[in-house]
């Protein structure tokens, strides 16, 4: 289902731990600042990154496939020609409940797919800036 209301919003807010694919191990770029305003903010990020052994401190998987946590949501930094291999990983496991596109991307067809299988879907949205919207 789509995650639309601020009271959705908050309750995938308040799940912890994130698996950030296409997080980056680069300072000043996004997909390295917001992961890290998550962990400061007391989310569990577990980095997804193949170029990357490490990120944060905290090994760097390959591919959500290779992620051997316990992931809730799945946070994409990734083109939106990515997200629909993305989907397919996510719904390969059992954890995940949430799918989560970064501002600019989306995959109608890939979203509702995840829908379909039962889970929440955000798309072009920031996490950072909902969170300091709503909870923060």
């Amino acid at each position: 289902m789509p995650v639309e209301s601020d009271a959705e919003l908050r309750e995938v807010l308040g799940m912890e731990r994130v698996a950030v694919v296409g997080c980056s191990s680069t300072p000043g770029k996004d997909a390295h600042e917001i992961p890290k305003y998550l962990l400061e903010h007391g989310y569990e990020v577990i980095p997804v990154n193949p170029t990357a052994d490490e990120i944060f401190g905290r090994t760097a998987y390959d591919s959500l496939a290779d992620v051997d946590e316990e992931v809730d949501v799945v946070d994409v930094f990734r083109p939106s020609d990515e997200v629909a291999g993305i989907v397919d990983e996510a719904l390969d496991r059992d954890d995940v409940a949430v799918v989560w596109t970064q501002l600019g991307i989306a995959d109608g067809e890939a979203a509702a797919r995840a829908e379909d299988a039962g889970l929440r879907v955000v798309q072009d949205k920031c996490i950072k800036v909902e969170h300091q919207r709503l909870v923060a």
